[in-house]
């Protein structure tokens, strides 16, 4: 799999006359975006950008082969095939595969540009690097020079230890003024701290020293200055989110190692809105294809094949989440309900089933509603606001649970409450356990102490193993996590040789 930059062609006449007609289309509806550069490329090209999350060059890793693999397979074998790829960029770049028939081209174009809109106005991305392009193809320069320098097992290995930790981030941070901990630098070069001389000893003749300064009155003194001691340089003060921040602050990294550390976490700040908007984004994306192409953009031999191609895009099977579909019917949903009044404290106190289901006041402020919905949410307050009940039973939403006993996903519940805690739930920090760092310098000896803000859910101890040890390696010194294993308080460590477990069982 090629690291450099992928190469692609320009439109056809055809192709850049139909860009022109859907441009025009989704500005007609009042979509806003950045100036849109459509690159045509073969199946090859296409999985080998979406291996690398959608950018024709990042840095080299085993994880973008492996990827890439994994979707080629999938195409061979008829299992997946990927319609569009676009990148949220100013301009916006948007790959179509040029084995696409021309219906199909118009619905990817309608479909970019609800996503470009997305991108540009919506609060989530509005802290991204606009100029990610640069800055990825940027980020893979540096990191090759590294590579050259100091071998390349080396540094990718060390590469496999950040990318292990690239969810331990505060996705919330850009949005939050924070104030930098005096504290935490005294500790970045590992050296001990010099003890301070206890206060309270008096001069006197060495005769008289035991009297004047009893042993046990000093020894106290000691141990409350200690105390004291271990009070005031306890880093952070609160727990903290950014895990890789913390790491990459405070650690005793080389210089070419902090570079990488921070290069994966910007990354990883850029990709966090895009996990956080997901159905969101895509329903948006489809709202719009299926209103230009329905409205303006199919012509009477487009009409079988984008039906076919649109309701498999939108099909669900398996009890899995389909992020286009629940978000396309929830934007309808929303529409309609604002097209007719169906909001507010009226509305939501009416307690009679059929003049809910005839309510219309003829708002008409649908249009305008998701409009602001897309402005200012994210799945799960999205989720959270306009997930109703009428909406599960109209669209038959189940909340499925795993039957140990037949080894098959099941309907586990039919309860509105259920259904919608579930799905909340796994919208929570993107699906990630909720970890903190809680003490930088825990026990007195600059280990790493981490939390697990226990919700239910038990970390999974394979995943919690490597991950310390990962982390271990970044810090070079014992890592720690408090979290709850069966219903008692744990604390797992990693010292750099063996893992241990040390349970807290609440006396009988």
């Amino acid at each position: 799999m090629s690291t450099g930059m992928t190469r692609v062609e320009p439109l056809s006449a055809q192709l850049a006359e139909v860009q022109v007609q859907m441009e025009d289309h989704a500005r007609g509806h009042g979509l806003d975006f950045y100036p849109t550069l459509f690159e045509v490329v073969d199946h090859d090209q296409l999985n080998a950008i979406a291996a690398y999350g959608g950018f024709p060059t990042r840095y080299p890793h085993w994880r973008f082969g492996m990827e890439f693999e994994q979707l080629s397979k999938g195409y061979s074998y008829g299992l997946q095939k990927i319609y569009e790829l676009v990148i949220n960029n100013d301009p916006c770049y948007a790959y179509l595969m040029r084995s696409n028939g021309l219906s199909d081209q118009k619905m990817v174009m309608a479909h970019v540009y609800g996503h470009c809109d997305f991108f540009k106005n919506n609060f989530w991305f509005s802290k991204t690097d606009r100029k990610m392009m640069d800055h990825m193809a940027n980020h893979g320069n540096r990191i090759r020079r590294y590579m050259d320098r100091f071998g390349v097992n080396e540094v990718e290995d060390f590469i496999d230890a950040c990318l292990s930790v690239e969810d331990l981030i505060d996705v919330y941070s850009p949005f939050i003024k924070r104030f930098d901990d005096p504290i935490a630098n005294r500790f970045r070069s590992g050296d001990e701290v010099d003890e301070p001389e206890p206060p309270g000893r008096f001069k006197a003749k060495d005769y008289m020293d035991q009297f004047v300064n009893p042993p046990d009155a000093l020894a106290a003194e000691v141990e409350k200055r200690k105390k004291q001691q271990l009070v005031q340089e306890k880093f952070p003060k609160e727990p903290m989110r950014d895990v890789m921040l913390f790491v990459l602050e405070n650690a005793p990294l080389k210089p070419w190692q902090l570079d990488v550390l921070a290069v994966i976490r910007d990354e990883a700040y850029y990709f966090a809105p895009q996990a956080q908007t997901k159905i969101m984004n895509e329903g948006w994306a489809s709202y719009w294809h299926s209103t230009i192409m329905t409205r303006q953009g199919l012509t009477g031999a487009d009409v079988v094949n984008y039906c076919d191609h649109h309701s498999g895009t939108m099909a669900t099977s398996g009890g899995r989440l389909n992020p286009y579909k629940l978000g396309l019917e929830l934007y309808r949903d929303i529409e309609e309900r604002w097209n007719k009044g169906r909001f507010g404290r009226e509305y939501d106190e009416c307690d009679d089933y059929e003049t809910r289901r005839k309510w219309d006041t003829g708002a008409n402020l649908g249009r305008q509603k998701i409009f602001e919905v897309r402005k200012i949410h994210n799945d799960l307050t999205f989720i959270d606001t306009f997930l109703t009940l009428e909406f599960c039973r109209e669209h038959k939403f189940f909340s499925f649970g795993y039957n140990e006993d037949t080894n098959y996903y099941e309907i586990e519940s039919r309860e509105f409450p259920k259904i919608k805690q579930r799905l909340l739930f796994s919208l929570t920090n993107r699906g990630q356990p909720m970890i903190t760092v809680r003490d930088g310098n825990y026990k007195n000896r600059g280990e790493l102490f981490l939390g697990h803000q226990f919700n239910g859910v038990e970390l999974q101890m394979n995943y919690a193993r490597d991950t310390l040890t990962n982390l271990q390696r970044l810090w070079m010194r014992p890592v720690h996590i408090e979290t709850i294993l069966g219903g008692v308080k744990t604390i797992l460590s990693y010292d750099g040789k063996e893992h241990a477990i040390e349970q807290f069982k609440p006396p009988k």
